[in-house]
């Protein structure tokens, strides 16, 4: 039997979408999340004998990198915009914690465990911690903070009523390490083209990956942010078209803070997620901030739909057959060693309860974020076992997405409740 790939996709995308549409109402507040349905139908349809294509991430890097990029820009600005805890030092005091001590350690143990445990030469063990850093802002949701306004009951204090701790902290990372990421996936990048000579390349890279890019994404997201935000509530919707579009502003701003911001050099995902956070803190009680939310979050799990279904493909065309055991060890150890010990000691020190920390620690969720800088990087600059690596990497989101998508619910809920 022939299929016609197009007529194909018709299919399968209705299929995802309607899982979009039913799957949460089936779910509710069951310890299983979104992706693993998607995950497991993408590996079923692609492994049936007629499917004309199957999705490999190292035939069709160009494309892996943009849809990954589409969603995480994406769900940068949903994360932001329902975020009720206005930014400052001590108020964010434990993300600065995450993104300074945690990030940082996660790197080189992952990239410790891809060079001593499966034998990868330095940058592409590098690479490997470059790209599990993200705390993914997509397939977090069951573990961020809830709708626009849930968290302001008490902004005086950081606990009482306020937005859970451990929301907080995994929403308010995720939204900004994503962009860190880029120093040391561009620093891999470097090592891989010029070589492991430092002064080849340690000026220019601590000058504009590491100061210039981030100083441009910041600032560009402020500007941008609040100036969105003045063009997004000088006006009420009134009439049934404006009404119509509501929340549309908050896809736009999206494309526009991304593109604008990498076009002067700097880090978009940086911008975005700064931008949404601008919004969100302009009008902080206006109604109009739920449209905003409620459009980007749609999009986001749409997206996030079709990359994990691919993705399930992808392991039906047999994404994880270079895997070793030692690379399968370092995937397990990433996932259940050097994250929560990272985290553990990111938070040593913060007041709050052991049980807090500890969750806190535990959910590093990897997924769009990976994708994308794995993407990005490989197409870059040229990495040995780069086959090996995705593997590697593939095997950490898929055991992500299946242990953090069940245990979220039970365990965060638990420990809300203490």
């Amino acid at each position: 039997m022939v299929v016609e790939l197009y007529t194909a996709g018709l299919v399968a995308v209705g299929v995802v979408l309607l899982g979009v549409g039913v799957l949460p109402r089936l779910i509710g507040n069951r310890p299983v999340s979104l992706p693993i349905f998607f995950v497991g139908f993408g590996v079923v349809v692609f492994s049936l004998p007629f499917v004309p294509f199957v999705p490999d991430p190292l035939q069709q890097g160009e494309t892996a990198e943009r849809l990954a990029e589409l969603g995480v820009i994406v769900a940068l600005m949903a994360v932001g915009l329902k975020i009720d805890r206005p930014p400052g030092l001590a108020e964010w005091s434990v993300t600065w914690r995450l993104l300074a001590v945690t990030m940082p350690l996660s790197i080189a143990g992952a990239a410790v465990l891809g060079w001593w445990t499966v034998g990868l030469v330095v940058p592409t063990a590098v690479l490997l911690g470059a790209v599990i850093a993200p705390t993914d802002p997509v397939l977090a949701s069951e573990v961020q903070v809830g709708d626009p306004g849930e968290g302001m009951a008490d902004e005086t204090e950081l606990d009482g009523n306020r937005e859970k701790e451990v929301r907080f902290a995994l929403s308010s990372e995720a939204g900004l390490n994503d962009g860190l990421a880029f120093p040391f996936t561009n620093l891999a990048v470097a090592l891989a083209l010029v070589g492991l000579a430092p002064g080849n390349w340690v000026g220019e890279w601590l000058l504009v990956d590491v100061v210039y890019r981030i100083a441009v994404g910041t600032l560009a997201g402020v500007a941008l942010g609040w100036l969105l935000a003045r063009i997004i509530f000088i006006t009420v919707p009134q009439t049934e078209v404006a009404r119509s579009v509501q929340g549309v502003e908050a896809l736009a701003g999206t494309l526009l803070v991304y593109g604008l911001t990498e076009l002067a050099g700097g880090y978009g995902f940086i911008a975005v997620f700064v931008a949404a956070t601008m919004i969100r803190n302009y009008e902080r009680t206006h109604e109009y901030n739920e449209p905003l939310h409620r459009i980007t979050e749609l999009t986001e799990q749409i997206v996030m739909a079709l990359v994990m279904v691919l993705f399930g493909g992808a392991l039906a065309g047999g994404l994880l057959a270079p895997l070793t055991l030692d690379a399968i060890l370092a995937a397990v150890a990433i996932v259940f060693v050097v994250r929560p010990a990272a985290g553990l000691v990111g938070l040593l020190g913060f007041e709050r309860d052991w049980a807090e920390r500890a969750t806190v620690a535990f959910f590093g969720i990897r997924g769009l974020g990976s994708f994308y800088y794995l993407s990005h990087g490989l197409n870059e600059g040229v990495f040995p076992d780069a086959d090996l690596l995705w593997a590697v990497v593939g095997l950490v989101v898929l055991i992500s997405v299946v242990v953090h998508g069940i245990a979220a619910t039970p365990i965060v809920s638990m420990v809300e409740a203490e």
